[in-house]
């Protein structure tokens, strides 16, 4: 039959935006239910279309403390994360040490191991050390799970350098901060820039490792769990929405960007 047949050509692009669709609809639930204008303390059934929580999404005590506590985290960690992962990436594909296979190994031991087993062992470290908790220890524990996954971004694209570029490089008697600034650093962003989403949206996100060692600190995914208890204010649902559409803006302008030099580079 036609139809099957047609079926059977485009399967693999119908499984694409069925899983496509299956990721999307909570984030499409979530939108829908930021302009929703509850009668109780829930936000769980539609009841009317409201702007309000749109006009005040500060409205609720607290949340947007825990946003930009859990934002200032986020950048902190990226950026440490980032900083020490790049060079542990350049460090374990250029140069030849001891150990260096463990290391590799171990890299990964964050990405594998339960964030719950993560947490606790930060939580017994952090307290055998005397530290207080609160910001400080989450933003430590933060850049600690993140440096894994920038690693791992980092190292797939300076893997895929072609090291003769580098080369011409110092050919034309450009000196190894010259070519490192000029030639690897542009090379190799795309992997740093990828990493560092990661590393943000990990953190930003993180509710376990955070509730550990957070004290008496509140992020805003503690405070959406904290919530949840007792009600879920429609300002939730606002600032969820507009932390999706930041992101895929985000990678719409990358995507942008990158066709635009493939084809300045074409011609």
């Amino acid at each position: 039959m036609p139809v099957l047949r047609w079926i059977r050509r485009n399967l693999v692009v119908i499984a694409g935006l069925l899983t496509l669709a299956y990721m999307i609809l909570p984030n499409i639930v979530v939108m829908v239910f930021s302009f929703n204008k509850p009668k109780g303390r829930f936000n769980y059934s539609w009841q009317q279309f409201s702007l309000e929580a749109w006009k005040d999404p500060c409205g609720v005590a607290d949340l947007c403390g825990s946003l930009s506590i859990s934002l200032q985290i986020a950048f902190w960690a990226t950026l440490g994360a980032t900083a020490l992962g790049t060079m542990i990436a350049f460090a374990l594909v250029r140069y030849r040490f001891r150990a260096r296979g463990a290391i590799n190994s171990l890299i990964f031991l964050p990405m594998a191991m339960p964030e719950v087993v993560m947490a606790a062992s930060l939580l017994t470290l952090f307290l055998n050390m005397g530290a207080q908790l609160g910001f400080w220890t989450v933003l430590i524990a933060h850049i600690m799970f993140c440096l894994s996954f920038v690693v791992t971004a980092v190292k797939a694209r300076v893997m895929s350098m072609d090291p003769r570029l580098e080369e011409a490089a110092r050919d034309l008697y450009a000196g190894p901060v010259q070519t490192f600034v000029r030639v690897t650093l542009p090379i190799a962003a795309p992997g740093i820039a990828a990493g560092a989403l990661l590393a943000f949206a990990l953190s930003f996100d993180d509710f376990i490792i955070t509730n550990f060692n957070a004290g008496s600190t509140v992020t805003f995914p503690m405070f959406v769990w904290g919530s949840a208890q007792r009600g879920t204010p429609v300002q939730i649902n606002v600032i969820g929405t507009a932390m999706f559409v930041i992101a895929v803006l985000m990678v719409l302008v990358g995507q942008l960007i990158a066709s635009r030099r493939k084809s300045n580079a074409r011609n």
